[in-house]
């Protein structure tokens, strides 16, 4: 039996078996890390472990970092109590190649986890000492895009933010009042230059983020709890950078199935670690296809980022192919394939691809609606990537992957997935009326809020910041609904709310199509497949 806890001590049997390992000086890159870092990551889970990690390792392997990165959370610590300390931080990338062959790499390159929280005062004040550094560059974030809210569905500040603002930064709790309060630190210390990268999975990414810093510094200066000077920090993004980036690799929770087959090759201790949230392990699974593309502003100099296989380029290369794959070419299929494997049964999204209704759904959906209008990013084919995504990405049976998963926080999600694509058609002048897939997903997506499958069965949905407001809005549908008034009571406060689309459904000619798409599917038992059927 092997043991990811002790690795440096079983080299000789891991190599055997075929796992890689780091080739730099584990020891004297965490050390460096620790004591002046260039990178810090936020966000402890799966994506860094599987991506990011994997990146920064390649670097030090090649003697192009020789700092370890820091990983800070600032929401929970569990993440870095129960599975990275267990682990003195070391990582098991499983990469789960469509052959079923597995590819396994020990990532040692993270130096420190910190809970970046006052609610765990001695990490916080590492995490600004971290900060303070003159030779910190970077700062990348995966925090999901809820990281990023400050607003509820109405466009109002969430209350907890209001009384952040009041407070200052001394009583900072959300993610981004947090990493505020570490830019102060950053400030005071000196004002020295930095980028802040977020590589979470949305659209213009870097311009959110600059907003919400933005937005509670100017918050904190009206409540007199900063200087001007501070916010005009801030402000420059030749001192603080907000780099926009498009990221992919699917990437699922550890699953059982990888779990087995890391046991009968001999690993002792890579048990899964349930939660109330994502699965984690000592390692995590992966594709073996992956890209990052990043806006290349980083005022205080970066890691040779490009030789860990990153595309950096301008910010205008950086939207098209964020664009091309978060509108269009990816994301709205994953969400398609969520909302309706979710509804009928599936727990894999290989398995939905081997359903002849659900993948020719998804291929209408990108080829027939999406594509037509996405803006060639050059760095990125979007052709040879949707070939891609739909032939043998999806299709992986070695990918653990499950729409419940991806279900998550979807309101957070349809404003870019189609949202953005109905804009684009309007941009062009084109009626967006006569689509049908784009509004039947959506129509998936309020009959899967209703909690009861295509067999009549409650089903739990995933964790979503408004599930509890949306579905007070669908609460009184039932299958066998023949009422059309009843489903527009019901649709028409979200179908009609620019917080979550960016436009009003009704307004460009889709809110009735959507409602009577629902109306089909809340037929009775069966009539999901049917209407799915029906329009293709």
């Amino acid at each position: 039996m092997v043991s990811l806890k002790n690795w440096k001590d079983e080299r000789e049997e891991l190599a055997h078996m075929g796992v890689e390992l780091p080739r730099y000086d584990v020891g004297a890159v965490r050390a460096a890390g620790v004591e002046q870092p260039r990178w810090i990551h936020f966000g402890a889970g799966n994506l860094y472990r599987a991506f990011h990690a994997q990146i920064a390792q390649e670097l030090a392997n090649k003697g192009l970092l020789d700092r370890g990165v820091i990983v800070a959370e600032t929401f929970r610590p569990f993440t870095l109590d129960e599975v990275y300390a267990p682990f003195n931080n070391d990582i098991l990338q499983v990469v789960m190649n469509a052959d079923g062959s597995l590819d396994e790499r020990v990532l040692a390159i993270t130096a420190d986890g910190v809970f970046a929280n006052s609610q765990r005062p001695g990490d916080f004040a590492r995490t600004k000492r971290y900060f303070e550094s003159p030779e910190l560059q970077m700062a990348t974030f995966t925090i999901t895009e809820k990281g990023y809210g400050l607003r509820d569905a109405a466009g109002e500040l969430l209350p907890y933010v209001k009384a952040e603002l009041e407070a200052g930064p001394d009583g900072a709790a959300s993610s981004m009042g947090i990493v505020c309060a570490l830019l102060l630190a950053r400030f005071n210390a000196g004002a020295a230059p930095i980028a802040m990268v977020s590589t979470d999975n949305f659209s213009q990414n870097g311009r959110r983020f600059r907003e919400a810093i933005l937005a509670v510094a100017k918050g904190w200066l009206a409540s007199g709890h900063v200087s001007q000077g501070f916010v005009d920090y801030v402000s420059d993004e030749s001192r603080v950078s907000f780099p926009w980036s498009m990221i992919d690799r699917i990437t699922p929770n550890p699953s059982p199935e990888t779990e087995a087959r890391l046991r009968e090759q001999g690993w002792s201790d890579l048990d899964l670690i349930k939660t109330s949230g994502p699965t984690f392990a000592g390692f995590a699974n992966t594709e073996a296809c992956h890209y990052l593309v990043i806006e290349d502003s980083f005022p205080n100099g970066r890691p040779a980022l490009e030789e860990g296989g990153v595309i950096m380029c301008d910010r205008d290369t950086a939207e098209k192919a964020d664009t091309m794959k978060v509108t269009a070419c990816l994301n709205p299929l994953h969400t398609c394939l969520a909302v309706f494997g979710c509804l009928l049964g599936y727990d894999r999204i290989w398995a939905e691809m081997e359903d002849a209704d659900l993948s020719a759904l998804v291929h209408h959906l990108g080829y027939d609606e999406d594509l037509p209008v996405v803006v060639d990013p050059k760095v990125i084919d979007p052709q040879v990537f949707i070939d891609e995504l739909v032939c043998q990405r999806l299709v992986n049976k070695s990918l653990p992957d499950a729409p419940q998963r991806i279900a998550t926080d979807t309101s957070q999600k349809v404003a870019i997935r189609y949202g953005h694509t109905l804009n684009s058609y309007l941009a062009a002048g084109k009626d967006v009326s006569g689509l049908t897939y784009i509004p039947l997903t959506i129509a998936g997506w309020l009959r899967y809020l209703i909690g009861i499958d295509d067999e009549g069965k409650a089903f739990e949905c995933s964790p979503d910041p408004l599930l509890a407001e949306l579905q007070g809005r669908v609460f009184g549908l039932k299958l066998g609904a023949s009422d059309a008034t009843a489903v527009h009571a019901s649709a028409e406060p979200i179908l009609s709310n620019k917080e979550i689309f960016t436009l009003d459904l009704y307004e460009v000619g889709l809110g009735e199509k959507i409602e009577g798409y629902l109306l089909e599917m809340l037929g009775g038992p069966g009539f999901v497949r049917a209407t799915i059927h029906k329009y293709l």
